[in-house]
């Protein structure tokens, strides 16, 4: 624990991951014992947004948010934020933070983490070839009236 930038890449990887493929690595795992802080909830979050990236920021609408918090028996509490309305995602989303914050870390960072990282970074490559794939190029020709 103490750890912030990393357990913010593997919160943001959880939140990002899609609900099936964590569940499936998630499937041999034991689920510990736990008590809710805040049981499995939907709501929405505003979006905001800027113009170009760098304008002054604007709400540019409401999305759908399934947030939980829970505390493990040991004391490690795991929150778990997901786009959408799959509690179950949000949960299992708590669950792995939580227990990232425990003796269980570098076994579910080699069980869970790392396969959904390589997911995530194959799926990046993917979108950045077919992106590339539709370059144009452009090119001026000089018509010599100067």
């Amino acid at each position: 624990m103490g750890d912030e930038p990393a357990r913010k890449e593997w919160m943001s990887l959880l939140a990002k991951s899609k609900p099936d493929a964590l569940e499936a690595l998630w499937q041999g795992w034991q689920v510990p014992p736990f008590t809710w802080l805040r049981a499995p909830e939907i709501g929405a979050a505003m979006v905001r947004g800027r113009m170009g990236g760098t304008g002054a920021p604007f709400n540019l609408g409401e999305m759908t948010v399934t947030r939980c918090s829970l505390q493990l028996d040991d004391g490690a509490v795991g929150h778990g934020y997901v786009q959408g309305r799959d509690k179950p995602h949000a949960e299992r989303a708590a669950l792995i933070d939580a227990l990232m914050q425990t003796g269980a870390a570098a076994q579910i960072e080699a069980e869970v983490l790392a396969p959904l990282r390589a997911q995530s970074s194959a799926h990046v490559q993917d979108r950045a070839a077919k992106a590339a794939s539709t370059k144009v190029e452009f090119f001026t020709l000089v018509r010599g009236e100067d």
